[in-house]
């Protein structure tokens, strides 16, 4: 049976705000009908890299807050600490880049809780109910504490899942370090030894020390290697590239179960906003024009669903012509595909709608 996706262009008639045309969207996708009264309702966004301006900014979090609250509920916004080096590395730098990009009580009325805690490893194992790659998730504590899950999305590309969406930002976004180590760890690079320049710019995306040099060349140190891969888009040369050829299936199977593990057996509302279609995640301390124009904002009780509506509507749309997407010299009807073709974002969605998150299959109700 299909889900219902609901849709709202960027357009704003009517002299409606697009704050407004979110709050008439939600309504109208049923977020009031959330028992939200004297409960923690967690609202898991990403708080952008320092230097990256693509990420959402926090007046749309003020939107989900207020709703909230109205119904009686105690909301606050929450990510993960990363697992690469970055300004979110631990929760004093995550807090103060949450901070210095706009989140906090005054600008948004919540508050912002690191859900895996200091160092990151304040996690709780929860168990994956159906599952064929994780046993036990681990998932930041705060967010699996909370009674209501809202994941509030920036839909965009992705070099190792083809693209970002609210999947993503909920299963591998929700894990502590140690559970983003186990859904990355499958796909431990090497060095194509003939292209390396021994540039260092590898070493210094490492968080493990996992690149090593001899003789003005790369090496991987795989027992040190996490699999993260922030080594793969920083290398100039293209040098580095996955070992295990299933290593980009393996990670969206892992990143799913982690979904379900988050999701299950609690109510939650999933919103994704379609702005800014960089053609890389969040994490990077910056961010390349966007593929496509701006499109809009979509709501969901189904994540697989929502991620799927989102996909359809970037692939159907315009190429922007000064962007990566534009460079390139031909194009299929799969704009993630065309900027990473090691990646393959359907097995994801296929994935997940086997292991019961949601369905692929949906009504597309556009709200005006």
């Amino acid at each position: 049976m299909a889900s219902k996706v609901y849709f709202t262009d960027m357009r704003t008639r009517n002299d409606q705000c697009l704050q407004d045309k979110l709050l008439k969207l939600i309504r109208k996708a049923g977020f009031d009908s959330i028992d939200f009264k004297d409960h923690y309702a967690a609202i898991k966004l990403h708080f952008g890299e320092l230097g990256n301006l693509a990420f959402l900014r926090p007046n749309w979090a003020k939107t989900v807050v207020d709703e909230i609250k109205k119904e009686g509920g105690k909301a606050f916004l929450t990510d993960c600490n990363t697992l690469y080096v970055g300004s979110r590395k631990n929760a004093i730098d995550h807090l103060e880049t949450a901070t210095l990009n706009g989140f906090g009580p005054l600008t948004t009325g919540a508050h912002v809780i690191i859900a895996d805690g200091l160092k990151g490893d304040d996690d709780i194992e929860v168990p994956v109910i159906g599952g064929e790659y994780v046993k036990n998730a681990k998932i930041g504590r705060a967010i699996m504490d909370a009674d209501i899950f809202i994941s509030l999305t920036h839909f965009k590309g992705h070099e190792a899942t083809g693209f970002g969406g609210a999947l993503k930002n909920i299963g591998m976004g929700s894990g502590s370090r140690r559970g983003k180590m186990e859904q990355h760890n499958q796909g431990k690079p090497r060095v194509i030894t003939d292209k390396c320049v021994g540039c260092h710019k590898c070493a210094s995306a490492c968080a493990h020390s996992a690149p090593t040099f001899e003789n003005g060349k790369c090496r991987i140190d795989v027992d040190k290697c996490v699999g993260c891969g922030r080594c793969l888009p920083v290398c100039p040369k293209n040098a580095i590239v996955p070992t295990v050829e299933n290593s980009v299936q393996m990670l969206n199977c892992r990143m799913m179960e982690y979904a379900k593990a988050v999701l299950d057996g609690r109510p939650q509302f999933h919103i994704s906003i379609v702005t800014d279609v960089s053609p890389l995640c969040d994490c990077y301390g910056l961010n390349d024009a966007p593929i496509v124009p701006n499109i809009g904002i979509f709501a969901s009780f189904d994540p697989v669903a929502i991620d799927q509506a989102c996909a359809d509507k970037v692939n159907a749309a315009p190429i922007l012509s000064s962007s990566a997407l534009g460079d390139l010299k031909e194009h299929s009807h799969d704009h993630f595909h065309d900027l990473h073709p090691d990646t393959d974002w359907k097995h994801g969605l296929e994935y997940a709608e086997k292991i019961g998150i949601g369905t692929r299959d949906y009504e597309l109700i556009e709200v005006l």
